[in-house]
């Protein structure tokens, strides 16, 4: 990764950590990080084309091309009509990625009936290992729902781009074997392809749903 990259990463890390601050601060009583999230972004600039111009002037959102678990092919159209979560990650992941995906289809269970206007989406950062059959086994441990999405490593990182996932393969001391470091945010996407609200690792399913349910009208 060049020195430019490395440099919009983290100032993003830190404009995205102002951002919910500012969340956190400006909650209503009862009113979840997530929720004062996505009402702080209702107050965002218009949409720019494939994503939102966020508060920081960063688009979220994009054109790619991926295959499902079941080898379909799936481009970003496919998530219109219906709010989606998306996240990203990889099967072999020993922490985040299973605990975020475990949160993500709890809060399916809650919506209950209006789960059914939501797709929870899975994108791995790791292609070489995480096959269309390896994604099919993978999601299913978590929630029917959940698509899991794969594809080359160039339609993967075109992705990541899309949503400013920043990934890099990683192997610890004394391992044989690699790692993936990922940024681990789940994004809430609208129907119509913007972001609506910008989750951070470790968020409730109660506070994922109460966003979910704020943007469903």
């Amino acid at each position: 990764m060049t020195r430019a990259i490395r440099i919009a990463v983290l100032v993003l890390i830190l404009a995205l950590g102002a951002v919910w601050g500012a969340a956190f601060l400006a909650r209503r009583p009862g009113e979840g990080v997530g929720a004062s999230f996505a009402r702080l972004l209702g107050n965002a600039p218009a949409p720019s084309a494939g994503g939102v111009a966020t508060g920081m002037g960063v688009a979220i959102g994009g054109p790619f091309t991926l295959v499902d678990q079941d080898g379909r092919t799936v481009t970003q159209d496919d998530l219109r009509g219906k709010l989606a979560l998306v996240f990203f990650g990889f099967t072999f992941c020993p922490d985040v990625c299973p605990t975020e995906l475990q949160a993500i289809g709890q809060a399916m269970d809650l919506l209950g009936p209006q789960a059914a206007q939501v797709r929870p989406v899975f994108i791995t950062v790791d292609p070489a290992r995480d096959t269309p059959a390896k994604m099919k086994e993978y999601v299913g441990l978590f929630h029917p729902s959940i698509t899991g999405l794969t594809g080359t490593p160039e339609q993967v990182s075109a992705a990541a781009r899309a949503w400013r996932v920043y990934y890099n393969k990683v192997t610890p001391p004394g391992s044989s074997d690699y790692l993936m470091d990922h940024s681990s945010y789940t994004y809430l996407m609208g129907r119509d392809g913007s972001l609506r609200a910008l989750f951070r690792p470790g968020i409730t399913p109660e506070e994922m749903v109460t966003a979910i349910r704020a943007n469903l009208g």
